[in-house]
């Protein structure tokens, strides 16, 4: 095991998204023997000292071997050493086999390690990859951290010596798919809980998991034929740290930690509950929108259009990057499954956000599903995440990808700028020849639904295998109202969430029962298929 090269940095501003974005991920090797202080190599500057700055994220590891890996996963053969933003390229000390809290002879310092490395988004400038967040924890290969226990010099070609062993013995890419995988066993959260060196965000991350399964909360039954808990109770501040303009009425948010740690991962095709200070005299609103980014980034992405309602209207016109909101733990039962069956993933509009989620986690699967992707909207200027959703189709070499506009504009030509002109009907999806065993998703209005179930069937495809997301008003109740908040909705008691309905209200002495507060918001309730968890 030895040191291959030392890279250092300094922060510049680079354009992502339109936006302006100051980052130090570009690193660069340099020769001679180099200076360690207490919180980073001399020479090198961290941009974002929340998220990889401090004690205990002094220098970034990342190894050859990787870099041999990715070369030939990406055809990427230019990939130069510090390109991952890494301080010291080694040989050795691969992700499987370092285990935190392990300690090294370096040179003259001694160094500890405590934790895997922060999946950022930068990563994705550096490599010219958005999902690379993503790849480098679906791969086992994220890279870790070190904390400086001993200041002194270290030069390229040093040797590595291993000077004592972390307790418990976990390796940094199990403590990574602890936290970004969607299975938490109680005991290894306790063990890596046990681990005195890992840094204070993950202990937090793991802590709050494991609180939440002590609790014995746990998410909706149906969640891909498994119970998962919920990350954390009730909401939590999250800060945004990004807005994007993704068409003409919808922009997308970027939360993170506001102390710089790690967001536990979701499923593909989850929702966040959103706590809105937009109600009547100061009370809060919530409205659950669909996570769009992809799954192990450590950070979420939500989208929102523009609809004139208080709640699109307060985070289209009254927050900026900086703002904190109130956020639920991902939640839903509407996610994409482990098979390996084709996919179909319909949505129309604003519906196409949890799908985007799931072509997130498709692209970096390890088995390649074959993937259809049938998007409908109404014409370019409202066609969301289009370059975004371009760049993963054309990285997944089973894939097929159809764009409907209902009134397109007289300069865009169909089959140049779109594929098809008009709206979704029976014999479209005839013509498409989807395949009678694969998995269709659909989400959109309750219309677009119900219609499309119906052809799908005629089609062929079998009606267990849809599953579906509604947006927009829930399908009227038996009466023939569409849910909505009640006309007296003057409580003062807690926040109840109907999370199907996507409705909210503070509760009321006026009902006696919660069936009636249901009634009162015309909302058809199923009590067979009820679970606590769909009332929150």
């Amino acid at each position: 095991m030895k040191v291959v090269s030392v890279n250092i940095g300094v922060p510049r501003k680079v354009q992502i998204n339109g936006q302006e974005v100051e980052t130090a991920i570009f690193k660069s090797p340099v020769e001679g023997r180099i200076k360690v202080g207490k919180l980073n190599v001399e020479g090198d500057v961290q941009a974002d000292k929340a998220a990889h700055g401090g004690e205990h994220r002094a220098l970034m590891i990342y190894q050859k071997e990787s870099y041999e890996y990715w070369r030939r996963e990406l055809n990427r053969q230019e990939l130069a050493y510090g390109q991952f933003g890494e301080n010291l390229t080694v040989t050795g000390l691969a992700d499987e086999e370092v285990c935190i809290g392990d300690r090294y002879r370096i040179g003259t310092c001694l160094f500890e390690v405590t934790q895997p490395r922060v999946t950022c988004f930068k990563v994705g400038i550096s490599i010219g990859v958005p999902e690379m967040p993503a790849l480098l924890v679906a791969r086992r290969r994220p890279g870790f951290y070190f904390r400086v226990l001993e200041e002194g010099e270290l030069t390229a070609g040093d040797e590595i010596i291993k000077i004592a062993a972390g307790p418990e013995g976990m390796s940094v890419a199990d403590v990574d798919g602890l936290l970004y995988s969607a299975d938490h066993p109680l005991e290894k959260l306790l063990k890596a809980l046990n681990i005195p060196a890992l840094s204070g965000g993950w202990q937090s991350s793991f802590r709050e998991l494991a609180d939440a399964l002590k609790s014995g909360l746990k998410g909706n039954a149906g969640l891909a034929g498994r119970t998962l808990p919920l990350a954390w109770n009730g909401f939590r501040s999250l800060k945004i740290t990004q807005i994007v303009k993704e068409s003409t009425d919808v922009l997308s948010f970027r939360l993170e930690d506001i102390n710089g740690g790690h967001l536990p991962a979701f499923k593909a095709g989850q929702h966040l509950a959103v706590k809105i200070p937009a109600g009547a005299n100061g009370t809060p609103i919530i409205r659950m929108y669909s996570l769009c980014g992809p799954v192990n980034t450590g950070y979420y992405r939500i989208a929102v259009k523009l609809e004139g309602g208080p709640g699109s209207t307060y985070l289209h016109r009254e927050i900026s990057a900086g703002s904190e909101l109130q956020v639920s733990a991902p939640r839903g039962n509407f996610i994409l499954s482990d098979s390996e069956s084709p996919v179909v993933l319909l949505s129309a509009g604003v519906g196409i956000t949890p799908m985007l989620g799931m072509l997130h986690a498709l692209s970096i699967a390890e088995v390649q599903r074959k993937v259809y992707w049938i998007h409908s909207a109404q014409d370019s200027d409202h066609h969301s995440f289009t370059a975004e959703v371009k760049s993963l189709i054309n990285k997944m070499h089973t894939s097929r990808s159809v764009s409907i506009y209902s009134r397109p504009m007289a300069a865009y030509l169909e089959g140049r700028n779109y594929d098809i002109k008009g709206r979704l009907t029976t014999d479209i999806i005839k013509q498409l020849e989807l395949p009678a065993g694969g998995e269709c998703y659909i989400c959109g209005p309750a219309g677009y639904i119900r219609d499309l179930t119906d052809w799908l069937v005629q089609n062929g495809i079998v009606r267990e295998q849809i599953f579906t997301e509604l947006f927009g008003d829930e399908q009227p109740a038996p009466g023939g109202k569409a849910p909505h908040a009640p006309v007296n909705d003057s409580g003062t008691g807690p926040i109840i969430t109907f999370s199907k309905s996507k409705i909210s209200m503070k509760w009321s002495e006026q009902y006696h029962s919660l069936l009636e507060a249901v009634e009162a918001c015309d909302s058809a309730l199923n009590v067979t298929k009820y679970h606590s968890q769909d009332c929150k």
